[in-house]
């Protein structure tokens, strides 16, 4: 195997966002941007020397050919080992799993998560430490760093290898397995949930599922394990092909793109529980029938429920959310006497503490949900979750929403996104709410008295790293909140979110469409931030 050095120059523009780095697919196919960002990776970690990495994507446009570039890299590197799921395949919770599992010393996940993907849509990669979680900061600055002073390149010389057989190849001390992308993950969910259960309660006709996966990886993991273990009918996992553009589509697990689900929940004819996960597999949208499940509702929900799986049978140590997040599992944890810990959002703030033992739970209102099973959020144990509450409570989707509101009050909220900001402009934003800041509380806005007006920062209660600028929140003495941040996700200028959370505790408002119970606050969110003056745009681009 003949590894060669190859002379190259920095690109600017390699900062890694919340996960990874994520560009227009173009911007990848560059002569040297994949290879730059990659070497830069790989210079930045400390005795790589025949270690393990592991190695997949969601399979979107350019990940087969990415994959090829990277085994050779890794090669020449010093990597003793290449673990790749069939096909260049593992959802972004089954790479952790495998990370974990192996006690690999890392790994690269291909995807732009929710994002489309084509020629001419967007790309993206990370690297996942060896807990299985994403990089945290210290680790992608150094990367970022790392690419502004690059100036080679390693890469062996290595014929293209059979990313479709299962089994290990190799040579000169470097091997390759490639192995199947959903048994191992499969498994996993086995020992977590009640598989027999729910496979005679989906038996027995009480709960019938519809499952979209959107054309992206998780076709083949819901196939096999809802249809093939769990025995819902052939065809309940609809869209289950992955293809390299999601057929199109925009692989978000929203109301808005996951449009034929949410048609079939809302219909006559609709199954009693349904479900959808997006690009990579690390998020979930949950549907009753004629019922939409906010993502942090069904945080709170579970959260409040998790004796009922055999996973959490002794009950949670702590929970955990993203600052955006509502406060309704905030209010479970008060209730049961534990810890909640509020996070930056970006998964990898809550690795540390799933490590420590601190949480077992954790979620972002970004319809992401997920446990210490994994470092990464997880869609499908997401819905098993669901699936196992469902057969164990023997309700209906919306009765246990309800009882839970009933309970613990409702939290309602919306987030309103503004995408493709002019970052100048998105930052004129922002200027212009932190100089409001030391004048809002105390002040009456909306008819509800301002408590606190800040600048979020996160000390982490682990390792004492302190993460600023998290978002800027406006909090009232009635418990609602008005929170603004700038999103990383994006590829193109920046996405305001704005997010509107009002507390409810009389039951006959229970029911209240969101915008219609915030219609006051989201007038004043505007107001706050001049949107319109600003960017020029009425409404939001997209409503959650």
């Amino acid at each position: 195997m003949q590894n060669r050095s190859v002379a190259t120059q920095p690109f600017d523009d390699q900062k890694p966002g919340t996960s990874g780095l994520r560009k227009k697919t173009r911007v990848f196919q560059q002569p040297n941007y994949l290879e730059n960002f990659v070497q830069a990776i790989f210079d930045s970690l400390e005795n790589i020397t025949g270690q393990t990495l592991v190695l997949g994507g969601d399979g979107r446009y350019f990940n087969r050919i990415a994959i090829q570039t990277i085994i050779k890299m890794a090669a020449a590197n010093g990597f003793g080992k290449v673990i790749i799921g069939q096909g260049g395949l593992l959802s972004t919770p089954a790479a952790s799993h495998i990370i974990r599992k192996n006690q690999a010393y890392g790994g690269l996940v291909l995807s732009a998560s929710h994002n489309p993907g084509g020629p001419d849509e967007d790309f993206g990669i990370k690297y996942n430490v060896s807990n299985g979680g994403p990089a945290p900061e210290k680790y992608t600055d150094a990367f970022y760093q790392r690419s502004q002073t690059i100036s080679e390149y390693r890469i062996a010389d290595l014929a293209d290898v059979d990313l479709d057989t299962v089994g290990e190849q190799g040579s000169d001390g470097f091997s390759i397995e490639i192995i199947d992308p959903v048994s191992d993950y499969a498994e996993l969910m086995q020992e977590l949930f009640d598989f027999q259960r729910i496979r005679d309660v989906i038996g027995s006709g009480a709960i019938t599922l519809r499952f979209d996966a959107m054309h992206a990886i998780t076709g083949p993991y819901a196939k096999r394990i809802f249809e093939d273990l769990l025995g819902a009918a052939p065809g309940s996992v609809i869209n289950a092909t992955p293809l390299e553009d999601f057929g199109g589509g925009h692989p978000d697990p929203n109301l808005a793109h996951a449009r034929e689900l949410a048609d079939t929940m809302f219909g006559p004819d609709a199954p009693t529980f349904g479900a959808a996960s997006d690009g990579d597999g690390d998020r979930n949208m949950i549907l009753g029938k004629n019922f939409f499940v906010t993502p942090s509702d069904s945080l709170a929900v579970l959260a409040a429920n998790a004796q009922l799986i055999p996973a959490f049978k002794d009950g949670l140590p702590g929970v955990a959310r993203s600052m955006p997040t509502s406060q309704a599992v905030d209010r479970v944890a008060k209730d049961y006497g534990m810890p909640c810990y509020e996070t930056p959002t970006g998964w990898k703030y809550f690795g540390n503490l799933l490590d420590a033992g601190k949480i077992a739970l954790c979620g972002e209102e970004s319809f992401g949900t997920g446990a210490d099973h994994v470092r990464e959020k997880d869609g499908l144990w997401a819905v098993l979750f669901w699936l196992n509450l469902l057969a164990v409570k023997g309700e209906p989707v919306s009765n246990i929403v309800h009882e839970h509101w009933r309970k613990f009050g409702r939290d309602i909220y919306s987030r309103h996104d503004y995408e493709a900001v002019a970052t100048d402009i998105a930052n004129g934003i922002f200027d212009h709410l932190r100089e409001q800041l030391p004048d809002l509380p105390g002040q009456t806005l909306d008819g509800n008295r301002v408590k606190y007006a800040d600048e979020f920062s996160y000390q982490d209660p682990i390792d004492g790293s302190i993460s600023r600028n998290q978002g800027i929140r406006i909090g009232f003495e009635n418990g609602s909140r008005i929170v603004f941040r700038l999103s990383g996700t994006g590829t193109v200028g920046a996405t305001l979110r704005i997010y509107l959370e009002r507390y409810e505790t009389d039951t006959d408002k229970h029911d209240q469409d969101a915008q219609q119970a915030l219609a006051g606050m989201i007038e004043l969110a505007k107001q706050l931030c001049e949107v319109k003056k600003r960017t020029g745009m009425g409404t939001p681009t997209v409503i959650t």
